[in-house]
């Protein structure tokens, strides 16, 4: 971390997943880009850590509880059939005449 004081302390909480396994076999977690490795775990497990200790480059945590994984909202918008039926503002508010702006 480029000799800057590491982004979590001992006994702090967090809501994490478990991207990756280890060579040992701990789950890897990253907090503000910050390693954790967490036991008994698997990658893809979404768990709430409790740091229990802080090196200079990486840290370590444990399970203390299994997490929900939040529910993301979409980014894209989903329409329904109904709401593709209906005609749009632009269509409501311009009538088909010849007229050209003459009066």
């Amino acid at each position: 971390m480029n000799g800057q004081e590491a982004p979590v302390k001992v006994g702090e909480t967090y809501e994490v997943e478990i991207k990756s396994v280890g060579e040992k076999g701990d789950g890897i977690a990253r907090v503000s880009g910050f390693v954790l490795f967490v036991p008994n775990v698997k990658k893809g497990d979404y768990v709430k850590i409790k740091v229990t200790k802080v090196l200079p480059k990486v840290g370590f945590a444990e399970v203390v509880e299994k997490a929900e994984r939040p529910v993301r909202e979409s980014k894209y918008a989903t329409v329904t059939q109904e709401e593709m039926q209906q005609p749009t503002e632009s269509e409501q508010a311009y009538e088909d005449t010849e007229d050209f702006g003459e009066n």
